[in-house]
């Protein structure tokens, strides 16, 4: 199987890693406007997460500078999109209409709407489309997913998600809501994402916070609220540069609290009769998951039933309706996405 990767920063680095410890995947070619990543030198590509780049062997890779271009390849089988978020729309239609199978990075789209429109592209052409959102493959949020969708917690009375990290130092386009969907919109897709997987769309939404991009400043804490129960999300931006990425949960159930943090090598249960012990959760690196997970799901011609595209397009929309909360500065607001 045959990939091209669109974008070579940090997501893109990430992803061609993952395509290229699967047996029998060929990243056969690769667009970005970074001359020094066109030669395979990743080794200045930054993250929020993780360690410094990697140099890899290119000499075999066909190198474009136009993210088009690979779509007239007829021997790409799928593109892996991680390029600005106003360029996702464009660009997996473009590629869908090529015939390719499509992942692409979060946010799918800056508009529920242009997520749609994607949507409706793969259902149209008969490929295999997926936003990769990874945390859905993260053992500790994995987990807790089991065990709330196998019922071993019982019902889920209350939620938080919490996801903070600085404004980014790279990559100007993150810093350009234009371009991004500003701090909050492209960091708490995941925990947005995830919150609806777990528990289903809410009834209401509240949010309040605050936004000075120009500053590096981006949070907001939202309230979705639920015929059982409430979930906060809340986050984002904390000035540039050196402020710490940090990202957990609290799931508070009949028969259990579930938390988590980034910094704790496990989630932890605390029981009813007062025991506390760690949650099982295996070794899997959460991106290499995803990105095997998506290439199983080519190979088998099935669509992604763990990270379905309508479930990514909810999410753009719940975005937007948090940020509309925030605007009304805690107003609460029926959701009707």
């Amino acid at each position: 199987m045959k990939f091209a990767v669109l974008g070579l920063g940090f997501m893109g680095s990430t992803h061609l890693k993952a395509l290229r410890a699967i047996p029998g995947v060929e990243v056969a070619a690769v667009a970005s406007l970074d001359e020094r990543a066109l030669t395979g030198d990743l080794s200045l590509i930054q993250g929020n997460i993780g360690g410094p780049g990697e140099r890899l062997d290119f000499s075999s890779v066909k190198k474009y500078r136009d993210p088009y271009a690979p779509l007239e390849d007829p021997e790409i089988d799928a593109v892996d999109i991680c390029l600005p978020t106003n360029l996702h729309e464009a660009v997996a239609t473009a590629a869908l209409r090529a015939g390719k199978h499509v992942l692409l990075e979060k946010p799918m789209a800056l508009s529920g709407a242009g997520a749609d429109a994607i949507t409706a592209e793969a259902e149209k052409q008969g490929r295999i489309l997926m936003t990769a959102q990874v945390v859905r493959f993260l053992p500790a949020y994995a987990a807790l997913r089991q065990a709330v969708k196998n019922g071993e917690l019982g019902k889920v009375r209350a939620a938080a998600f919490r996801r903070r990290c600085a404004a980014p130092g790279w990559g100007g386009w993150l810093t350009d809501p234009a371009q991004s969907g500003g701090g909050v919109f492209d960091l708490l897709i995941h925990d947005v994402d995830y919150c609806l997987h777990l528990l289903g769309k809410p009834q209401a939404v509240s949010a309040t916070g605050y936004a000075n991009l120009a500053a590096g400043v981006d949070v907001i804490s939202a309230q979705l609220f639920y015929e059982d129960g409430v979930a906060t999300i809340s986050g984002g931006w904390h000035h540039p540069k050196a402020y710490p990425f940090s990202a957990d949960y609290t799931v508070v159930a009949d028969l259990a609290t579930v938390e988590y943090t980034t910094a704790m090598p496990a989630p932890v249960a605390y029981g009813q009769d007062g025991s506390s012990s760690p949650v099982a959760v295996t070794a899997a690196d959460g991106y290499a998951a995803e990105v095997l997970y998506f290439v199983e799901c080519c190979r088998a011609g099935e669509k992604p039933a763990l990270c379905p595209p309508e479930e990514s397009a909810d999410a753009v929309n719940m975005m937007r309706l948090m940020e509309e909360a925030r605007a009304r500065n805690g107003e609460k607001i029926v959701c009707a996405i």
